[in-house]
This record gives C-alpha cells, sequence and structure tokens, in this order.
C-alpha cells in the first residue's frame, strides 16, 4: 500500500467564509473542523479544498463517522491525527477524492494516442512502451488506454501500463474489471470485441478480457509521495488528466517537475480539458489540443 506522505512546507491559501450548515445536521461540523480537514488533506494529498466544498465534505467523512462510531468530527480528527492507523487515514483520503470517470472520456486523446503510439513505437525500435496513468479511479480509463493500444499495435503489443491511483478502493474495482453492460464511452464492436458478458445472476455485467486485464498493473499511488522511484524505468507515456485541478500552483508545478523527472525525453503528457501548463514551458510543451511534450 502507498504511504500517505505529508506534504513538506504546505500552506494553504486563506479560506473564504462558506455558508451556514443546515440546523438540522446530524453532525456540527465547525469552521474549525472544516479548516482542520482542509489542512490534513493537504498534507497527505495535496488537495486543495476550497469554501464551496464544505457540504461535500459533510456528505463523505459524516459516513465515517457513522462507521467509526464517533459523535463529532472534533472527536474523530482528534484520534486520527493523535494515533491514526495508516488504514484509517487512507479511508480518510479515499473519502475526499472524486473519482468521476468513463471510458474512453475527453475522446480526442484516444484519437491522437493512435499515431502517437505509432511513432514511439517506432522510434523504441521493439523495446516496450510504458504508459503510465495516474487517476486510474475505477478502471474505465486504463482499459480505454489498454484497447486502443491493442487496437493500434496488435493483442502482442509490446507495452506495459503502470495505473494508479491513491484511492485504494476504487483501484479494488479496477482490479476487478466488471463494468455494466451500458456504461458510457463503450460501441457495440467494442464491447463485443474486449469484454465477456455475464450469464444468470451477472446478466447486464461484462468483464474485461484476460489480453486487456494482461498489459495493466494497477497499484495504489500518491502523487505527494517523496519518493517515485518504485515507478520504475521511465515512462513514454503519462495520462493525467483532471488531476491538478485538485491542486493548487504551487504542488501542481511540484508535480509536473516530479513527472519531467520518471519520463523520456519526448513523452507525452495528456492533461484535462480544463487544465493549462504553459507557465512550465521548461519541462513541457503545448504540442496538441491538451498534449504536452516533454522537454
Amino acid at each position: 500500500m502507498a504511504t500517505l506522505q505529508r506534504v513538506t512546507n504546505a500552506a494553504l491559501p486563506p479560506l473564504a467564509p462558506a455558508p451556514p450548515m443546515p440546523a438540522d445536521a446530524e453532525f456540527t461540523l465547525t469552521p474549525a473542523d472544516f479548516e482542520r480537514i482542509r489542512k490534513l488533506i493537504y498534507e497527505r494529498a495535496g488537495i486543495s479544498l476550497h469554501a464551496g466544498k464544505q457540504a461535500m465534505v459533510y456528505s463523505r467523512l459524516s459516513r465515517r463517522l457513522r462507521e467509526t462510531r464517533h459523535s463529532s468530527f472534533a472527536q474523530y480528527l482528534e484520534q486520527l491525527e493523535r494515533g491514526g492507523s495508516e488504514s484509517e487515514w487512507q479511508e480518510f483520503v479515499n473519502c475526499l477524492t472524486t473519482n468521476l470517470t468513463a471510458f474512453f472520456r475527453e475522446e480526442h486523446h484516444f484519437h491522437a494516442l493512435v499515431d502517437d503510439l505509432r511513432a514511439l513505437a517506432a522510434r523504441n525500435g521493439g523495446k516496450p512502451l510504458r504508459i503510465w496513468c495516474n487517476a486510474a479511479s475505477t478502471g474505465e480509463e486504463p482499459y480505454s488506454l489498454a484497447m486502443t493500444v491493442i487496437e493500434t499495435l496488435g493483442v502482442s503489443a509490446p507495452a506495459r501500463l503502470v495505473c494508479s491511483d491513491i484511492d485504494t478502493k476504487v483501484l479494488a474495482t479496477a482490479q476487478r474489471g466488471v463494468y455494466s453492460a451500458d456504461s458510457r464511452g463503450l460501441s457495440p464492436e467494442r464491447l463485443k470485441r474486449h469484454f465477456l458478458r455475464g450469464t444468470g445472476a451477472n446478466s447486464g455485467s461484462i468483464r474485461a478480457k484476460p489480453e486487456l486485464a494482461r498489459l495493466i498493473e494497477f497499484r495504489p499511488f500518491n502523487l505527494m509521495s517523496a519518493s517515485w522511484s518504485a515507478l520504475g524505468d521511465p515512462f513514454d507515456i503519462v495520462f493525467c488528466r483532471n488531476v491538478m485541478i485538485y491542486f493548487d500552483a504551487p504542488t501542481q508545478r511540484r508535480v509536473l517537475e516530479r513527472i519531467h523527472g520518471v519520463t523520456r525525453p519526448g513523452a507525452l503528457l495528456y492533461v484535462g480539458h480544463s487544465e493549462n501548463f504553459t507557465d512550465s514551458r521548461d519541462l513541457f510543451r503545448l504540442r496538441g489540443k491538451t498534449i504536452y511534450e516533454r522537454v
């Protein structure tokens, strides 16, 4: 399991006033509680929460209070900080991470990836391509990548996908590779080619075929980790989409520097539609629509 490292020298921006919580709420989330939660999730995962996230924090963490039988946020946070186990810190992070995903989300990236895979495979001269998806969530993006690799380079493609996430619960779903047959983003052709249909009690479900699963290594990983050496050899392609939007500017820069350090010269970085890193031209230059090339 990935260790939830603290971010050193982390400093959150001041918090604007938030609307009050409903008077009939089961628990009381005080401004001090919310500020404490903001500080802890920033230290542990680099996530910067603004005042508008107070209701989301209440909804997600209140479930954890019930499960752990704490009577208040203050009591739960006190126990977490004084002697929280690694597993409880992981539960805390899992509660506060967002996992919106779909197969072939932001489809233009996968059209571009076809040409990029061919070019990089030719450049590598038969050496395996290394691809990192660092926000694997429940697996739709990793399997979309694997499908694109197989469709472009063949079932025996010399490629390896390292797919990570800080949230261990969603990674467990990804590793199972089981989804609803009407999952958004899958064409009938891809359903037939890349998935097995469930029968009987599993009717309505699909499972990724072994040739997809064999390309992927799922692992927990925290982008705030002090060491990235466990990721192995440098990558040719990195998908880091809709991750940086949860970080403040200094954290974004720090993560970009670390990604630069684990990629080959000329490697490609795919990011989310609302993410822009033109201020980091010394690391990555814009090469296409939300696609950057390592300098």
